[in-house]
Parts: C-alpha cells; sequence; structure tokens
C-alpha cells in the first residue's frame, strides 16, 4: 500500500500512544506539499519530463509549532527556485509576537523610556 492509500488503521498503529490528530497532520501534510511541488515543476517524483521547471534537491527539516504540538515537516528543496508551502506564513510567528509586545505596551500605556530601563 503506498503513502497516499494509507488508511485509518495504518495511522493509528503509527501512533505509538500518541495524539491522533496529530499524527494525522504529520501524514497528510507531507502529501500536500508533495502535491505543491510536482504542480510547481510540472513533474512528478522521479519522472522525466520535458516540460519540468526544475528538479528536487532534498529536503529540509521544520519544527511547525500548531495546537497540536510540534509537527517535525520536510519540506521539498528545489535546485532551482524555491517552495515554501502556503498553508504555512513564513516568519509570522515571530511578526506576532513582537505585534503582541506592542500592543500590551500600547494598553499598559508604558513609556519608550521605561522600556529602556
Amino acid at each position: 500500500m503506498t503513502k497516499t492509500n494509507m488508511d485509518l488503521s495504518e495511522l493509528l498503529a503509527k501512533q505509538d500512544g500518541g495524539d491522533f490528530l496529530r499524527s494525522v497532520a504529520e501524514a497528510v501534510l507531507p502529501l500536500i506539499m508533495e502535491a505543491d511541488v510536482e504542480g510547481l515543476i510540472d513533474a512528478g517524483k522521479h519522472e522525466r519530463s520535458n516540460d519540468r521547471a526544475t528538479w528536487r534537491n532534498g529536503y529540509r527539516e521544520l519544527a511547525l509549532e500548531t495546537r497540536l504540538g510540534a509537527l517535525n515537516l520536510k519540506l521539498p528543496k528545489l535546485q532551482q527556485g524555491s517552495y515554501f508551502p502556503g498553508f504555512l506564513e513564513p516568519r509570522m510567528t515571530s511578526v506576532k509576537a513582537l505585534v503582541a509586545v506592542i500592543q500590551e505596551a500600547w494598553i499598559g500605556d508604558v513609556s519608550t523610556r521605561r522600556v529602556d530601563e
């Protein structure tokens, strides 16, 4: 059985006592990324095509913090160009944290002098 045809019983067996939703997310998100990359480069994995835009060049690790916990994902790399999944917002967690600090300072009427101290 291929990874795309993985059924519910296999996901339950793979979770090893962990959270079921987390196991589902870690199984489904790579499938979404692979489909995105195939569409981007106009060729499937190990497929020869004259229409292909670029080639795959391995993976890079990404720990994605979610409500389900940290998901360990492998983002596909491309030989030319770059790929970042649409369902992830690049650098948004740090931006959200900065906005939260600024909002807290505004609400608490914290002056810049107090912040410097």
